[in-house]
């Protein structure tokens, strides 16, 4: 074997398409290294605990019917805790029940009686679920595409559903809520939901990416080991060491990508979609309950509140709740907190406003934009001048998109490595 075939592939970043890449290249038998610029590894996937309470690094939910990403996860491990298969949704000042009713039957008089559209919506909504339940991923990834506000109306949806439950619904989703994302994107979202739940591991959402570091040789991952340049055969690190490579896989974010490549990286082309995560400790839940509540209202800072110690009790310490408000975007008011809790008042009563705010996280860069695309099928990496990119921002903006990402990676590297 040639020098250059006795040293390791390099993966800069250590997030889930850096940490799927890595796994496959292990199982294929090839010698890799990671290095990744936080002190562990995740990605925009992280837990912190703060006064006993664990704070994912904003909303997040793993959907556990994830082809991809269940084949390398041990679920069991994980303890998934589930959401209940609907919503809570406060309108015209008081909530109102819209469920899964194929799942949840019980609930089919409130869902239909809820002033959330019409009977013929829900009717639809019933038909689009067993329409995208029978439809294969493939095919749903080669469908026309087309702005989800649009689509939803071409499937003759009412402007009252579309504003009062997708909007929030998919507005924590895709983090905006105009429904400009890919109508492939929110097909590929609606089946997930169908065939599986929205869940948080027990112990949050920072559990999956250590779960994915544990299986992986010791000592071939390197937290805190930030790269400075890379090239087609080698990396060079902060500290200015330099570290020989066979292949130099370029596992970042879209802008971290950009900042080390150029244009090679094309991550001017990505667009982000900023949110804010405020996280507040209550004495007690206000929903009770482990299930979504939405803002239908179309006006206020508030898109969606959850109760994560209603879904996982390891969320919170004994007898206190953890509740988390996603607001969307990057919210222009100088007291935030004050402005939310004001808002929160109006649907829980007084008590809000004496709920402790734990943290606020600013994420400018939280979903990479998935605008509707022309093309039937895309590439989920890129191979440039000798470096191989890959992220979720090139697949599907989602732990599946950055798992298959990375997977598609390791296995054409390897067979350009074995050619």
């Amino acid at each position: 074997m040639s020098e250059a075939g006795n040293r390791p592939v390099v993966i800069v970043g250590g997030g889930i398409a850096g940490l799927s890449c890595a796994l496959y290249l292990q199982k294929l038998g090839i010698p890799f290294r990671l290095f990744e610029a936080d002190e562990k590894v995740g990605g925009r996937v992280q837990t912190d605990m703060v006064e006993g309470h664990l704070l994912d690094r904003g909303f997040q939910v793993y959907l556990d019917a994830y082809p991809e990403t269940g084949k390398l996860l041990d679920l069991n491990a994980l303890q998934l805790r589930k959401f209940e298969p609907g919503g809570l949704i406060y309108r015209n000042g008081t909530f109102h029940r819209l469920m899964d009713v194929f799942r949840r039957p019980a609930s089919a008089f409130s869902t239909l009686r809820a002033p959330v559209g019409t009977f013929l919506d829900k009717a639809r909504v019933g038909l689009l679920r067993t329409k995208l339940s029978m439809a294969s991923l493939e095919r749903i990834a080669s469908s026309a595409d087309q702005p989800t506000e649009s689509y939803l109306r071409s499937l003759g949806f009412s402007e009252d559903i579309i504003d009062s439950f997708f909007r929030a619904f998919y507005g924590g989703v895709f983090l905006e809520r105009d429904l400009q994302t890919s109508s492939r994107m929110f097909a590929f979202t609606f089946k997930m939901f169908t065939h599986g739940s929205a869940t948080l591991p027990k112990h949050g959402m920072g559990e999956i990416p250590k779960q994915l570091a544990r299986q992986l040789a010791p000592d071939s991952v390197y937290c805190g080991c930030a790269v400075a340049s890379v090239d087609r055969d080698h990396v060079r690190l902060m500290d200015d060491s330099r570290i020989l490579a066979r292949a130099v896989v370029v596992a970042t974010n879209a802008t971290a990508a950009f900042d080390l490549l150029g244009d090679l990286g094309r991550g001017e082309d990505t667009r982000w979609r900023p949110a804010t995560t405020l996280y507040f400790s209550a004495p007690e839940s206000p929903v009770d309950e482990p299930i979504i509540c939405l803002n239908g209202t179309g006006c206020g800072l508030i898109n969606n509140l959850a109760v994560n110690s209603d879904v996982s009790s390891a969320y919170a310490p004994d007898g206190l709740a953890l509740i988390s408000i996603s607001v969307l975007g990057k919210p222009a008011v100088d007291d935030l907190v004050a402005a939310v809790q004001l808002e929160l008042s109006a649907w829980f009563g007084a008590k809000a406003e004496k709920w402790k705010h734990l943290r606020t996280d600013r994420i400018p860069r939280a979903l990479p934009e998935q605008l509707p695309s022309t093309h039937a099928s895309e590439s989920t990496f890129r191979y440039n001048r000798g470096i191989w990119i890959c992220g979720d921002y090139l697949s599907s903006a989602s732990i599946e998109g950055a798992v298959i990402s990375g997977k598609q990676t390791a296995e054409a590297l390897t067979g350009a490595l074995s050619s």
